[in-house]
């Protein structure tokens, strides 16, 4: 290959992704929410799921930009795992889309005939309408046009040389197979696009360069290898990310095998059906029908297993939050042994009480706003929460003694106690991050030796710990009472004084109330837990349960 035809082939390649990159970005701009909504809203069913995966990256002509948003629906909870693999199966049909433009545009036509109107119309729209939809739309013109143009380079450099590399060049069966399968995927994985990939193996095999066998395998090297940016892309992310990105891979791996494997068998068939049905051929379309045929077919033998994998992956990555949410101590075989579900129901609420304080104290000592672990705990507080009635309604349904209904109640108020102050100290850190400092050194301390005590209730109020006691837990919430009449009529009278502005001292009551709150909430909750343990059940020497109290 001299420098002629490797400048060439290097330009080819070149226009090509910078075609498809305005493509895509135009296309981004000139939907707008659009191509969102539809990921958004068609998902209700996996088949639906799969069809506008399989729209949104025919038209996009990324799976790469699909997977992404798809990732993102994920992790804000507006789509769940299930629905994302589906979208990742219709993603993976929907690139091979690309293989039939470049089949069925690229080599039946002349394509300057309307590639270079494209770049022509496309600019000017770009230049005169700017960054509206507009413009963006003559983006996506001017891209197809760069797209085709691509295309043609590639189509006259590969039919130029002359040159054609039988099957037997890289040795025959499997072995020439799994050559020009890593050819593909090292292709994909150098370019970050199996699009290009494509591209360069549909001109390849048009000029004559590779076999059709040949050319199959280094198109199921391809889809292979577009897993990578997705792989990529989820190293150090969160676990939904970790977890798509994981499905994209299995489901491209596994159709890859299988294609390989039935590969002599999926190639004479294509070339069978046309000639049985009198159509024209040629290896371009053979080879983008082949691409489509064993997507599809990936897709039909994953199908069955998607429920099983969707569990094996949330089991696979786990962030630290999805950890603590999960219960410890509840579990549904002990439900019906009352001495054991009461220990364990008990056990679960402290850990929810434990989370409540640590979110108390972090929302008081923050002035940046809530961060990202307070609201990580105010999640799995709620999520913990559920367990906890989820529990409560498996022991209802037992033979719980009738002496205890009234615990149970008890159970959830105080869950509903703990609720309050993960909702509270949200507020809080929101509120602090809006307060200006107090300049007045003594109204500053005040606010000081308030929120102490409050800090100092909130480590008081453990009941897992053995120095608790209930009643000096009640006296100081008392002594924090009147710290905080006492601090609310300062502030009232600083703001009458003109020592402190007004909208600074409505928002320091409001705050110093909130934290108040806190503190009638947290005590509340230790004694009705408190109260819980002490009714919990023992074993008589019968081995049947009753009640201590």
């Amino acid at each position: 290959m001299n420098l002629s035809i490797l400048g060439s082939f290097i330009g080819g390649v070149g226009l090509f992704l910078l075609g498809m990159q305005l493509i895509t970005e135009g296309l981004r701009v000139a939907a707008g929410n659009t191509l969102r909504a539809i990921l958004q809203r068609s998902t209700a069913t996996p088949l639906k799921g799969i069809l506008s995966g399989a729209f949104i990256t025919s038209l996009v002509q990324s799976s790469s930009a699909v997977t992404v948003a798809t990732i993102g629906f994920v992790n804000a909870g507006l789509m769940d795992l299930r629905q994302a693999i589906t979208i990742i199966y219709g993603s993976n049909i929907g690139t091979t889309m690309t293989g039939w433009l470049v089949s069925l545009t690229g080599f039946q036509f002349d394509i300057k005939i309307f590639a270079l109107p494209l770049i022509g119309i496309g600019m000017f729209l770009r230049l005169t309408k700017g960054n509206s939809r507009y413009g963006a739309l003559g983006e996506t013109l001017a891209g197809f046009g760069v797209f085709f143009m691509g295309i043609d380079l590639l189509r006259s450099t590969f039919s130029g040389t002359g040159i054609s590399l039988p099957p037997a060049t890289f040795g025959t069966g499997i072995g020439s197979h799994l050559v020009f399968l890593t050819l593909g995927f090292l292709l994909t994985v150098a370019m970050q696009s199996s699009s290009a990939a494509m591209a360069i193996t549909l001109t390849a095999a048009a000029g004559g360069l590779i076999p059709l066998e040949s050319g199959a395998s280094l198109v199921i090297g391809a889809n292979i290898g577009s897993t990578s940016t997705a792989a990529l892309a989820a190293l150090g992310a969160t676990p939904n990310a970790k977890r798509v990105a994981t499905a994209h891979v299995i489901f491209n791996v596994v159709t890859g095998g299988v294609a390989i494997l039935l590969l002599p068998i999926l190639l004479q068939a294509l070339i069978s059906f046309p000639q049985l049905l009198h159509v024209q051929t040629n290896a371009t379309i053979l080879l983008a029908l082949f691409h489509s045929l064993f997507n599809i077919l990936g897709v039909c033998l994953m199908w069955p297993f998607t429920r099983n994998m969707v569990k094996r992956l949330k089991r696979w990555f786990r962030s630290h939050e999805e950890n603590e949410a999960r219960p410890l101590y509840l579990d549904r075989n002990i439900a019906a042994t009352p001495v054991l579900a009461f220990h364990a129901l008990a056990k679960e609420i402290e850990r929810i009480g434990n989370i409540a304080r640590r979110m108390a104290k972090g929302a008081m000592s923050s002035e940046s706003g809530p961060s990202r672990q307070l609201d990580a705990d105010r999640q799995i507080l709620l999520k913990l929460e559920i367990e906890v009635g989820n529990f409560i309604n498996l022991i209802r349904r037992g033979n719980l003694p009738e002496q205890l209904d009234h615990v149970l109640p008890n159970a959830l108020r105080v869950t509903s106690y703990y609720r309050e102050v993960a909702e509270v100290s949200l507020r809080i850190a929101q509120m602090q991050q809006m307060s200006r400092p107090v300049e007045d050194k003594t109204l500053a301390q005040e606010i000081g030796l308030y929120k102490q005590h409050v800090v100092k209730l909130l480590n008081l109020t453990d009941v897992a710990e053995k120095d608790y006691d209930p009643e000096e837990c009640a006296a100081l919430f008392q002594e924090t009472e009147e710290l905080y009449h006492h601090l609310k009529s300062s502030l009232l009278k600083a703001g009458t004084k003109d020592l402190l502005p007004v909208g600074l001292m409505v928002s320091l009551i409001d705050l110093m109330s909130d934290i108040r709150r806190i503190a009638d909430q947290i005590e509340k909750g230790a004694m009705y837990l408190t109260t819980l343990t002490r009714a919990m059940p023992e074993e008589d020497e019968a081995g049947s349960a009753r009640s201590t109290t």
